[in-house]
């Protein structure tokens, strides 16, 4: 429901070097003072991060730890029977708390010895290129906040359930996180915004919000589906098309409602033929081409 590198609210540096997090008058969070304090200091938190060292902890209170615990556990269960084995795999190898929100410097240390990968704190808006091209030294950003309590089973935005939940029991999946690799190799090496824009919407029609066909069921893999309480629930009656490369990356898409046009890949193996193969070698010359092919 949302565009991973984009769909952030918006930071505000003030002068006195503090951060606030412009949110929006619908959010479910606008009208709650202690909740939007909240926000505020945990995306001072990213701003004042430096590579290289440990990510800062967020001190969650008790209630977000419930909302954490009441979505994991839900997620669990629908997990087992809409998600992919790769996933599933990956999310057992991983072993993320189910009681508490864990830091992402925890998720980091469980994460590298399995597939190299590590989080990154974000604060807001991370530009296209620097989303997805740490993907290829084996970095992902994510937010560390925690969506309002009041509506647990739905986030506006990308909050830690989906970057963690969703990405990082992908990238626990050897298969996948070499994926995510390749994007990240992609997104480096095409020069053009427009190229990068094709790149990144591969991206979003295959590991955000991916289907494939596995002993004869449509399962998902993307972690936009796999962190979304009632999208999860939808997404076998979606308009579900083969996997095409020139459409994934020139289909439009809204990020404000459940994606009503998804791609099926044919297997694990066909994914990684076809998107794998294309974020492997894609430069602006053939993208270009494949721009062409889709109109």
């Amino acid at each position: 429901m949302f565009e991973e590198a984009q769909y952030f609210a918006p930071i505000a540096a003030q002068a006195d070097g503090s951060v606030v997090v412009e949110l929006s008058a619908s959010h479910p969070g606008f009208a709650d003072p202690v909740y939007r304090a909240r926000r505020n200091a945990i995306a001072g938190l990213a701003v004042d991060h430096r590579p290289g060292t440990p990510i800062p902890a967020a001190e969650y209170t008790e209630q977000e730890h419930e909302v954490w615990a009441l979505v994991i556990s839900e997620l669990a269960v629908k997990h087992a029977k809409y998600a992919t084995s790769e996933y599933l795999g990956g999310a057992e190898r991983l072993g993320l708390p189910r009681e508490r929100i864990p830091q992402l410097e925890e998720v980091s240390q469980l994460l590298e010895p399995l597939t190299g990968f590590r989080y990154l704190p974000a604060a807001g808006l991370v530009p296209l290129r620097d989303f997805y091209g740490v993907l290829a030294d084996g970095y992902f950003h994510s937010t560390q906040y925690i969506r309002h309590h009041s509506v647990p089973f739905y986030t506006p935005e990308p909050d830690v359930i989906h970057e963690v939940i969703g990405h990082a029991n992908a990238l626990a999946a050897s298969r996948y996180a070499a994926l995510y690799r390749l994007a990240g190799q992609a997104a480096r090496r095409v020069e053009t915004e427009e190229a990068l824009e094709f790149v990144s919407k591969v991206f979003w029609f295959t590991l955000e919000f991916g289907v494939m066909r596995e002993a004869g069921e449509l399962k998902a893999y993307g972690a936009g589906i796999l962190s979304s309480y009632g999208e999860i629930e939808e997404f076998r009656g979606m308009d579900i098309r083969p996997l095409d490369l020139a459409a994934m990356g020139t289909t439009h898409y809204d990020i404000t409602k459940y994606q009503d046009v998804l791609f099926r890949a044919e297997s694990l193996q066909h994914l990684e033929d076809v998107v794998g193969g294309f974020w492997d070698g894609c430069d602006d010359d053939s993208i270009a081409k494949l721009v062409a092919a889709a109109v």
